[in-house]
């Protein structure tokens, strides 16, 4: 059976879906969407595709409800463990995270309310298991995981997921996407804005007045060097540094500062991308192995000046207005303190995303329901300036399949 696209009255109701590479749960946000500009409750022409800079408005975006699914700790360490796994380890843990996904999704329609012929798709982001940015003439590539068939038969619901590998396809870092959807919520005439997103790796969206003048690009470590040092200090029993409270008891290691701020990746221009594979468990394990005198508290002040500082340093040189504060890594307030002094002294404004009616840890799953509502559309949803991709490009893949009745 098949269901097909379409929008009811003018209004797209879609499920976004992250689990971002800190890899502690899954996040699931419900928007509902309506056009401004022009009609789109059928896709887009070529002709209209082709101009849609011009002719198409930015569409209205309303932010309903958001959960959190936590992972058992038995799963994030399968998740861990396949950063570097089998071929069938991850082959399993696709339709392990798959059903997982698809739960989240069921559990959020209770929630509302609703019933699965209210929700126009499911947009799902998956799991990050490895991203390899292009390298001079070397071409990239990117595997996310959690099967978007397993979501759309337990659901009933069009699924779109991969959003990835189209830009990749075309020569793009396939990250970051959610340009297109920091420049849909966040652009103010007047004024230049950055979007600041916290999570296992830190990325940023700079926002100015043309959407193809926004730029894009992974800062560096976010919370994985922490999390990863954390749980090897304490042997699986602390994930991650609540609040920043060990931080804040210890001192950076000047030596060991210095020293991270030389990767070579911080002097790297944009567009440009990163993830766990280089700022991870390896270099993390590389740290405790060289640094194993110091104290504990010290080495995540350390990795968390680090955070700060690679962060304050890749957003300041577009003189911003605002920085708006998203994310997992929001949390740690002591991280955000470090993040906010440093603007501070430039009198840059720092505000959490909350103040705008999004919460921070449902920003992302709500950038990909933005993203799968322009694949239904058949619209782009990359911006060739962040991604560094030769063309615009329709991202994702789409399974139509629909629960059958019993």
């Amino acid at each position: 059976m098949v269901k097909y696209c379409h929008v009811r009255n003018n209004l797209t109701r879609i499920i976004g879906l992250m689990s971002g590479t800190s890899h502690d749960g899954v996040d699931a946000a419900l928007v509902e969407i309506r056009p401004s500009a022009i009609r789109i409750d059928k896709p887009l022409t070529d002709h209209q595709l082709a101009g849609e800079n011009k002719a198409s408005g930015i569409p209205a975006v309303k932010f309903i409800k958001h959960i959190h699914v936590h992972y058992p700790e038995s799963l994030r360490e399968e998740i861990r463990i396949a950063f570097t796994g089998t071929t069938e380890h991850i082959c399993r843990l696709n339709f392990k995270l798959g059903e997982v996904f698809a739960r989240t999704v069921l559990l959020l329609l209770k929630s509302t309310g609703l019933k699965p012929e209210d929700i126009t798709a499911i947009a799902s982001h998956g799991q990050t298991i490895y991203h390899i940015p292009p390298s001079g003439k070397k071409g990239g590539s990117t595997l996310q995981i959690s099967e978007a068939s397993v979501i759309a038969e337990r659901t009933g619901i069009i699924t779109i997921s991969d959003f990835r590998t189209a830009d990749m396809a075309a020569g793009g870092q396939g990250a970051p996407l959610v340009p297109l959807a920091d420049y849909i919520i966040f652009k103010k005439s007047g004024r230049v804005r950055s979007i600041l997103n916290i999570g296992g790796i830190a990325n940023v969206t700079i926002i100015k007045e043309k959407m193809d003048d926004t730029i894009a690009f992974d800062t560096g470590p976010g919370n994985s060097l922490i999390d990863e040092v954390m749980r090897i200090l304490f042997k699986g029993e602390k994930l991650y540094d609540k609040d920043g409270s060990f931080a804040r008891s210890g001192r950076p290691v000047k030596g060991l500062l210095d020293e991270l701020l030389t990767h070579p990746y911080f002097r790297k221009r944009p567009p440009k991308s990163t993830g766990r594979e280089t700022f991870g468990i390896k270099m993390a394990e590389d740290i405790l192995k060289r640094y194993s005198d110091t104290l504990p508290q010290d080495i995540i002040a350390t990795l968390t000046e680090l955070t700060s500082i690679t962060v304050y340093n890749a957003i300041i040189k577009f003189r911003p207005d605002e920085v708006i504060l998203t994310g997992g890594g929001s949390k740690n307030k002591f991280l955000a303190g470090l993040i906010t002094d440093k603007f501070k002294k430039n009198k840059v404004a720092v505000n959490n995303i909350s103040i705008y009616g999004i919460p921070p840890q449902a920003k992302e799953a709500v950038s990909f329901a933005i993203l799968g509502y322009q694949t239904l559309n058949r619209r782009p949803g990359n911006i060739t300036s962040a991604t560094g991709a030769r063309h615009k490009a329709i991202l994702g893949k789409t399974i139509f399949m629909t629960k059958r009745k019993a």
